[in-house]
Parts: structure tokens; C-alpha cells; sequence
């Protein structure tokens, strides 16, 4: 306490202010506590790993995962259909007539565009 007198007299602060700074209890003056909370406000807002940047990459990750997901999804589709194609001769027949617009050597192809 007697530290604290010779600051508040060596600041020469208001009366008013020393009666504010002594209402504040001792442990929220400790230099530990102190240095423990401006290094709390460094790591939450100004370090590069704040928490705002790991909010953002967390979001990003649900993002990518879910994408995981879906084109995981499409992979096994793909191999299913391909599956099917190569065990089914008509169906890799139809398929190529209709997506690739292939024909038999003797049949003439005509395409009907609708306006």
C-alpha cells in the first residue's frame, strides 16, 4: 500500500483519482495479473493467430469439408455409371448416341433444334 501512495503522490493525481484507484481492489493491481491481461488482449485481437482469423479459417474448413463431401459423392456416381456402361453394351450404345452424337457407319444423323 505504501508503494502505491508514493506513485499516486509522485503522479500527483486528483483526489478524485485516488480515490478511484484505491476502490480498485489489490489483485486486479498485481503486476501478474496485469501482464496476463495485456497478453489475453494481444493473443485475442492483435496477434496474427487472433481470434478473428481463427473464426475465418474454421468457416473456411466447414466450406472445404463440405465440398469434400460432395465430390466424394460425384466420384462414387461416376464409378457406378461407369460400372454400368462397360458391363452393358446397349446402354454404352445409347449413351454415346445421345451425349456424343455418334452413329453407325450406314445411318445418317440429323439434329432438330428447337427455337
Amino acid at each position: 500500500m505504501q508503494n502505491f501512495t508514493l506513485l499516486t503522490d509522485a503522479l500527483s493525481l486528483s483526489p478524485i483519482m485516488k480515490s478511484i484507484l484505491q476502490k480498485i481492489p489489490p489483485f486486479f493491481k498485481s503486476f501478474y495479473f496485469l501482464i496476463s491481461l495485456a497478453f489475453l488482449i494481444w493473443m485475442l485481437f492483435f496477434d496474427t493467430n487472433d481470434i478473428i482469423s481463427q473464426l475465418k479459417m474454421s468457416q473456411k474448413q466447414r466450406e472445404l469439408e463440405s465440398a469434400k463431401q460432395y465430390y466424394e459423392d460425384k466420384i462414387i456416381e461416376v464409378k457406378n455409371d461407369r460400372e454400368a456402361l462397360m458391363n452393358n453394351e446397349e446402354l454404352l450404345e445409347k449413351m454415346a448416341r445421345e451425349k456424343y452424337l455418334m452413329k453407325k457407319e450406314s445411318e445418317d444423323l440429323f439434329i432438330v433444334v428447337e427455337e
